[in-house]
């Protein structure tokens, strides 16, 4: 019986899909970040647990960058159900450095809610950002949001988000996203390891997979691969892409040439890497956004 396209198994699912077991170095690649964050943290000017909604883990860490300063927002991965903001404080200095303002925001975690939770959550620190950008000292018209992998997905679902019906705020209130090894299927993840976490349901499947909720309209969003990252996550970043680009959808396909699903988010913060120069150009120029086309792998 097959359960997920060719998948005939769960082992065969986890081999795509664990992508901690996929990358030997896993841990000590995140125990890097770790020690980088507590560092980072230490060193900036930060505004720890900034509340954007009524419980404990809703909060963001607010690394300003001068007043007026555009605001990128930062989701983190874990396939939501593990980290925090505190282990991706890192993400935020070379982008600090260069006069853009960031925000690494933190939500709950499955099993203790559904990923229908999380996902309003995200949307829920997104627009208290834009609402109280004057106050934060950032633009709040020069919005853009980032994730990894889980976050990935949450900035797929901000893409889709009707920000006018459902929050009363401008529709481009977000200018541009970058979604990095994200998921943007999640049919598979009732059949993998990750269900009893998860403990996804048909509904909130269909709900929460990006890839079956394309608008109407939607900023640009730039989709990145790990080229040495498994079949499966390649491939749904190539599937996801084409999809909306089907629709007119404005983005990129880039696939990092040697990165894998840890490494890809080193590329991301590198300020010598071509794929952080693009995201300070969006932060800074998110309007350049719309000029985005296919781009090669390695770029």
């Amino acid at each position: 019986m097959r359960l997920y396209r060719e998948f005939t198994s769960q082992e065969a699912i986890d081999r795509e899909y664990d992508a901690a077991a996929a990358v030997p170095q896993s841990a000590a690649i995140v125990a890097r970040w770790t020690e980088a964050s507590a560092d980072v943290r230490a060193r900036l000017a930060c505004r720890l647990g900034l509340k954007y909604g009524p419980t404990r883990a809703e909060y963001l860490d607010l690394f300003p960058a001068g007043p007026g300063a555009p605001l990128h927002l930062f989701f983190h991965g874990g396939y939501w159900r593990r980290f925090s903001a505190r282990e991706f404080s890192f993400v935020a200095e070379p982008l600090v450095r260069e006069g853009v303002a960031v925000g690494v925001v933190n939500y709950a975690l499955c099993p203790e809610v559904t990923i229908d939770e999380i996902v309003r959550q995200a949307r829920a620190a997104v627009a208290w950002a834009f609402a109280r950008g004057h106050e934060l000292g950032v633009d709040p018209a020069r919005l853009t949001v980032s994730g990894h992998s889980a976050g990935g997905h949450l900035v797929a679902m901000l893409a889709a988000t009707d920000w006018p019906g459902d929050y009363d705020l401008p529709a481009d209130l977000v200018k541009a996203g970058v979604a990095v090894s994200g998921l943007f299927d999640l049919r598979p993840f009732r059949w993998s390891y990750l269900q009893p976490a998860l403990q996804l349901t048909c509904d909130q499947v269909a709900r929460n997979s990006p890839i079956d909720q394309l608008p109407a309209t939607s900023p640009p969003l730039s989709i990145v691969v790990g080229a040495h990252e498994t079949a499966e996550f390649r491939r749904q970043s190539r599937d996801f892409h084409a999809a909306r680009a089907a629709r007119g959808l404005p983005g990129a396909l880039l696939e990092i040439d040697g990165a894998d699903h840890f490494t890809v988010l080193d590329a991301a913060t590198d300020p010598a890497s071509p794929l952080f120069a693009r995201l300070l150009r969006l932060a800074r120029e998110p309007q350049r956004a719309l000029e985005d086309g296919v781009v090669a792998a390695g770029s």
